[in-house]
């Protein structure tokens, strides 16, 4: 169990509230560390953090609510300062959050949603792993986990702007992880298949769709924001120390076609 233990580790999440991320925040907390709940919506923060210290605090508190809308990157700076405020460092930082504003051809995004997409799933986490890196240097540790997609390997018709944004998140992990990585910083990118989440939902709320979306996998079958969630508690830990720069692929197998 020690290769999973996060005990003393403090992990900011974004896009805590509900699907990956919420899984994720919950597994890193099972397993040890302080986690902060970040999404826009405090009342959304504040239950999860609630429902994480009731399941897993044992009487102390383990996760608190920060709202936080990663456009801004002043926001971005006050959950990172909050953060320090209460546990006094970040080792983890995950992350999640993305947008995907527009469904179809790459010649009708509009200008304002491509550069949305760009900005929130990109620029942000550019912003965040910046305002995180030199606290983790000082103390010569830190794990950053992007979550991706496997959107990110591959052309899409109609989510074209968003693969393209996913395939930048792998990249930033790969150039934090070069540029780092004497520090003994890892970066990694967790890029996942097709999830059951509200973020999805388009893609398996129809039965029919659901089956074509899943054909080409070899599980055949949607997956589980907690399977997610395992990843990152590998990439958080003692267990994916010498993990770094790398795209994990937790896809059902749809990435062995």
């Amino acid at each position: 169990m020690s290769l999973f233990d996060l005990t003393g580790k403090v992990a900011i999440i974004t896009g805590a509230t509900k699907g990956i991320g919420e899984a994720i925040a919950h597994r890193l907390a099972e397993h040890g560390s302080k986690v902060v709940i970040s999404s826009r919506k405090i009342d959304a923060c504040e239950r999860v953090a609630a429902a994480i210290n009731e399941k897993w605090g044992k009487g102390s508190e383990v996760a608190i609510p920060i709202a936080c809308n990663i456009g801004y990157k002043d926001q971005l700076q006050n959950l990172v300062d909050q953060t320090d405020a209460k546990w006094g460092k970040v080792t983890t930082l995950v992350c999640n959050a993305a947008v995907n504003p527009h469904f179809g051809s790459m010649l009708d995004i509009p200008d304002e949603a491509f550069e949305r997409i760009m900005r929130s799933n990109i620029l942000s986490n550019q912003w965040l792993c910046s305002m995180v890196l030199p606290q983790m240097v000082a103390r010569k540790d830190g794990s950053i986990i992007i979550i991706s997609s496997i959107g990110g390997h591959h052309g899409n018709r109609v989510i074209g702007a968003y693969c393209v944004s996913k395939a930048a998140d792998m990249q930033l992990a790969r150039n934090i992880a070069l540029e780092f990585g004497e520090h003994n910083i890892r970066a990694n990118a967790i890029a996942p298949g097709l999830v059951k989440t509200d973020f999805a939902k388009a893609l398996w709320s129809d039965p029919d769709i659901l089956k074509d979306s899943v054909s080409g996998s070899t599980l055949k079958r949607i997956g589980a924001p907690d399977e997610i969630a395992g990843a990152a508690v590998f990439l958080a830990s003692a267990a994916g120390a010498f993990v770094s720069g790398q795209t994990i692929n937790v896809d059902g197998g749809a990435t062995a076609f």
